[in-house]
């Protein structure tokens, strides 16, 4: 049987939702990014990402997250990777052959401050 899901998990998952959906089409942010501003380390993030739902990953703009240095995400499969590419680059990034990318600047979305967030109930 599984372990359930902590009530900080929880609101953790809902949260990074709710900020990946409202990064703006053309524009992109990392893990760390969204990891700052809520509080809580990258791999979180990442983690919330990685486990969405097919129904969550149709809807939710998830290829707009990236890695801290403007890259797509090496630790994901090939497949997951030529489509986040696919969907950067048609909503006007370009990308290199190492998939970092370009004018990173003009694209980047900022997230916002760090919020002083207790997670848990504790």
């Amino acid at each position: 049987m599984p372990k359930p899901k902590s009530t900080a998990f929880i609101r953790i998952r809902a949260e990074v939702i709710r900020l990946v959906a409202l990064i703006p089409e053309g524009k992109f942010t990392t893990y760390g990014s969204i990891a700052v501003h809520m509080n809580v380390v990258a791999r979180h993030v990442a983690t919330v990402i990685s486990r969405l739902t097919p129904e969550e990953s149709a809807v939710l703009p998830w290829h707009r997250v990236v890695s801290s240095d403007a890259r797509i995400s090496q630790h994901m499969p090939a497949e997951l990777s030529a489509l986040q590419r696919q969907r950067l680059e048609a909503e006007g990034m370009t990308i290199d052959a190492r998939g970092f990318i370009q004018d990173s600047d003009t694209h980047f979305h900022v997230v916002g401050p760090r919020r002083e967030i207790r997670w848990s109930d504790a």
